[in-house]
């Protein structure tokens, strides 16, 4: 997975130009030409979502925005990649719009397979885990 950061600062900056919209959009058919990109969508600002906060007494709820977060993400992308070193060379051709500040972030992240998980979880587990994972990919 690959996600969009930017900090608290840039919410409500504005949608993206014209040409940064084409820009993002030749990246990703770059992508989907290349049998990388699986899924992906970029997120409204963090006004529009909430928290909620797990602790040891009591769960909570916290409305967006989230003025404290110095980083929010942005956006994601899901990419099957063959590997880290595959996902950061299509990671820097990502285009950049300075609009939102200086710099900007991608974090790359793997997911888990189940099979990470084969010395702590017994086999019954990870077999339904797997079960709901088909299912989900279903609808």
């Amino acid at each position: 997975m690959v996600m969009t950061k930017g900090s608290g600062g840039d919410e409500g900056k504005g949608q993206p130009s014209q040409e940064m919209f084409e820009k993002m959009q030749a990246y990703n058919e770059l992508l989907v030409n290349a049998g990388v990109l699986l899924g992906g969508e970029g997120l409204k600002p963090s006004g529009a979502g909430a928290q909620v906060v797990f602790a040891v007494s009591e769960t909570s709820v916290v409305d967006g925005p989230f003025t404290e977060s110095k980083e929010i993400i942005a956006g994601y992308w899901i990419w099957e990649v063959s590997s880290l070193a595959e996902a950061v060379e299509w990671a820097k051709r990502c285009p950049f719009d300075p609009r939102y500040g200086a710099t900007q972030t991608l974090e790359i992240r793997p997911f888990f397979d189940m099979e990470d998980f084969a010395e702590t979880v017994d086999s019954q587990t990870l077999a339904k885990s797997q079960e709901l994972q088909a299912r989900a990919g279903e609808g």
